[in-house]
């Protein structure tokens, strides 16, 4: 039997036992939009995928042990010192295994590639508005791939037992410390004892190859399968409705692309291992409690931690013989779980403020959701004043600055940059919205003037294409009103409590859209059911 005839037959088999043939050709056609912003989520994928191959490659040649050894290896600056076997076979891999220094690279270059995309990806997602319903599960399994990255990071970056990742550790310890009542307990229980602990490598090395990079897989899946069934969201333009995506079919159009992509993707963040240094452990020496580096910075992606911690003023409260260490407690543990809590439950406030329960498929401007820009752009200046925060020490350094002055620039800064920003984003999305709406009734201007009979000069404008009227205006939802004036209200109950702060949300969100906007997308993109 020839080749073509034995595949021929196997393509039957299969498709008479598992429908394989409708499967693909239904799945097949399947339209992926074409816009740039969608190519965000794949790099996060492809870098993951990259972290997948390059580590475990690495994990064939590391030691995953805090057991003591005398190094002998290529590194003549380290060579008869005492250092872990974790640090040892770090640099082994470094200097000794052919091509183990470009793999390290690649990895933790992927590893920063990856929290970067995840981030980008969120971003564009919360400022077009793409968490809305019925994408609020996704939206979920995004911000718990975000946390996962952060903890598959920092194992990851506190493998190598170097003073940098042992400085890390210790950090740490502090940080499970503070938290009252059961930190010491805990404390115990991941480092296996008293700080450094002999097993904290062999914990963080099962948790990094393992534990999160499956549950990191899975959620991956689910929010492919997620993805496949709901059909992506796209920009409004011409012809673009509910449910009908205008874009390329998955073969061959876009799986071509996306192979292009990934090697891509693989190829710049080669690139960057090649000519880059990242994370050279062996300048810092093997970790030891009585050294640190001055200099020494985390990885970005945890750098707003570091910055909370360093401009957190000193404060503690001492309970029957027990000191709480609120400076450290508050930054490190209660502001990123709240700050994550809020990430995640936002789609569902928003929804309860705006009473806004249409399906969406269509995506807007940010300039047409003008708080809900400005709320973006207000944590991200809260967030970048922590991040630089994190090298307050490097700054003053640099500049020549007092370190209490740059310590109590960013505690202003913490307060007053999120503000700032907030304000003049939302009247920037304003100003946007009107030259819209301008744009939308007189045309756009075609840079040609003509003389009027009167000797007058006038430019001639010509009308905005399909494409740009699609994309102004705002979709205004249903205003919500409350049951009386909060003024008439002798006694005031929880629903009526409730009635008046969902109110005020509501004209939070809505006061601040263009009087002249409105219309533009209309009522297509889904329908009410209620809030």
């Amino acid at each position: 039997m020839s080749g073509g005839r034995l595949a021929a037959g196997t393509a039957r088999a299969l498709d008479d036992r598992l429908g394989a043939a409708r499967f693909a050709a239904t799945n097949l056609r399947k339209v992926f939009p074409k816009h740039w912003s969608f190519l965000l989520g794949e790099i996060a994928l492809y870098s993951f995928v990259v972290l997948l191959l390059t580590g475990t490659f690495l994990t064939f040649f590391f030691k995953p042990t805090n057991a003591q050894v005398v190094y002998d290896g290529s590194y003549t600056a380290l060579r008869g010192i005492t250092m872990s076997e974790a640090y040892a076979s770090t640099l082994h891999v470094s200097f000794d295994v052919r091509g183990g220094l470009l793999m390290r690279q690649i990895h933790h270059w992927a590893a920063v590639v990856f929290v970067a995309a995840i981030c980008a990806h969120l971003l564009r997602i919360f400022f077009t508005g793409a968490f809305r319903k019925p994408r609020e599960i996704n939206w979920l399994i995004g911000v718990t791939l975000f946390t996962l990255a952060l903890a598959e990071g920092f194992a990851g970056y506190s493998l190598p037992d170097d003073l940098l990742s042992g400085t890390g550790l210790r950090t740490m310890d502090g940080i499970v410390l503070s938290i009252p009542v059961v930190g010491t307990y805990l404390a115990f229980f991941v480092f296996g004892g008293q700080f450094p602990g002999e097993d904290i490598i062999p914990r963080l090395f099962a948790l990094h190859i393992l534990l999160v990079p499956g549950l990191i897989l899975a959620l991956v899946t689910a929010h492919l399968m997620i993805l496949w069934h709901q059909t992506h969201t796209q920009w409004p333009g011409e012809g673009r409705v509910e449910g009908k995506v205008d874009g390329e079919p998955t073969f061959p159009h876009f799986a071509a692309q996306s192979a292009a992509y990934f090697l891509f993707t693989f190829g710049v963040l080669a690139l960057l291992a090649t000519l880059f240094q990242i994370n050279p452990v062996w300048l810092y020496g093997p970790y030891d409690p009585s050294q640190d580096s001055t200099a020494a910075q985390p990885d970005w992606y945890v750098g707003f931690l570091e910055g909370a911690l360093r401009i957190t003023p000193r404060l503690s409260t001492t309970l029957w013989g027990h000191t709480i260490s609120w400076n450290i407690f508050v930054p490190a543990v209660v502001l990123p779980g709240v700050f994550l809590t809020l990430i995640a439950l936002y789609p569902f406030f928003e929804r309860w403020a705006t009473g806004d329960g249409r399906y969406h498929h269509l995506l807007d401007r940010p300039r047409n959701a003008a708080t809900r820009t400005a709320i973006g752009a207000a944590v991200i200046a809260w967030y970048g004043n922590l991040w630089a925060a994190g090298g307050n020490d490097v700054l003053a350094y640099t500049f020549g600055i007092p370190l209490e002055d740059t310590t109590w620039f960013f505690r202003c800064g913490f307060f007053v940059f999120p503000a700032l920003a907030f304000v003049v984003t939302r009247r920037i999305c304003l100003s946007l919205q009107r030259r819209d709406a301008e744009i939308a009734r007189s045309g756009v201007e075609s840079g040609r003037v003509w003389v009027s009979p009167r000797g007058g000069y006038h430019e001639q404008h010509e009308p905005a294409s399909p494409a740009e009227r699609a994309l102004t205006g705002v979709r205004q939802p249903r205003e919500l009103v409350a049951e009386r004036p909060h003024h008439l209200v002798p006694l005031p109950t929880p629903g009526r409590i409730r009635a008046q702060l969902r109110t005020r949300a509501n004209r939070f969100y809505l006061d601040y859209n263009s009087e002249v906007s409105g219309g533009g997308q209309g009522d297509h993109d889904g329908r009410t059911d209620g809030s």
